[in-house]
């Protein structure tokens, strides 16, 4: 029995229960962990999408529950698997919807030079905006090497190690894929951050680097992600761009947000403290 066979009746009810509630599925695969599973629905305006985003988990998790089942969106539950993600492929479009503002054939890797300073403004401040994609103390479990989760900040053409990678190169489907975001996102300040950001390129007219080439794993000089949630959050506290994006008040929000959760976790004793030290010290 295939390994996807035994959550296909899962898997069924949720592509055929969220195209029933006004939300299209492309397509649901097996993952690399046991249990795990990709669901890609098709893409849509932000605002939409990210509607889209919370009816499927909450969705996902009422029709697990009655097939006896449990869904977990956590970043990473088991450190020997593979963690859980939310890759968001975006992009720009004209105003009716018929025009793709990315493509250009004539471009370097056929991406315009509005999508290249997009792309570049997302690279730039994509240190500033990792809480955004990543909001918990557990979600920067997931950043481990040869886990199919980014660790640095770069993009690159068609490549899994990398944090950011050009999707449909030589389409009008051209889009930029963020890597970074783990399955516990909140998907309306994910997308609003990330848009920030492109935006923030945009405006600055920054020049794109090349893409990466190889496994950034091994690569020692690309700038990392954050490790830690308090990492994390000291970066988003000083960042001017997402405080006038958002408004400081919103950022000064949700960085107590975020020092709180650091706070509570500070205090507590984890199963891997006990287990290593009860009887050891």
């Amino acid at each position: 029995i295939g390994i996807t066979t035994k959550e296909e009746g899962v898997m069924r009810r949720l592509r055929n229960e969220m195209e029933a509630a006004g939300i299209p599925i492309e397509n649901s695969k097996g993952e690399w962990g046991p249990g795990q599973e990709e669901i890609n629905v098709r893409y849509a305006e932000a605002l939409d999408m990210a509607d889209r985003h919370v009816i499927l988990k909450n969705g996902a998790k009422e029709i697990a529950d009655s097939e006896g089942k449990a869904i977990s969106f956590m970043a990473k539950y088991n450190y020997g698997l593979a963690g859980n993600s939310s890759h968001i492929h975006n992009s720009l479009w004209s105003a009716d919807g018929k025009t793709p503002l990315f493509f250009d054939k004539k471009a370097e890797w056929t991406l315009s030079s509005l999508g290249q300073q997009w792309a570049a403004g997302q690279l730039k401040y994509a240190k500033e905006f990792t809480w955004f994609l990543a909001p918990y103390i557990n979600s920067y479990k997931r950043f481990q090497a040869g886990t199919f989760a980014p660790t640095k900040i770069m993009w690159s053409e068609d490549n899994r190690t990398a944090g950011f990678r050009l999707c449909g190169e030589g389409t009008k489907g051209i889009r930029m894929e963020c890597r970074i975001g783990g399955a516990d996102l909140n998907p309306y300040l994910a997308f609003a951050a990330l848009i920030a950001s492109g935006l923030a390129g945009i405006d600055e007219k920054l020049e794109l680097q090349k893409p990466f080439v190889g496994d950034a794993y091994q690569a020692s000089r690309l700038p990392e992600i954050p490790k830690t949630l308090r990492d994390a959050t000291e970066t988003l506290a000083k960042s001017k761009m997402l405080k006038q994006a958002f408004g400081e008040e919103v950022i000064e929000h949700y960085v107590h947000t975020a020092r709180w959760e650091q706070f509570e976790y500070d205090r507590r004793i984890t199963d891997w403290e006990l287990h290593r030290g009860f009887e050891r010290y």
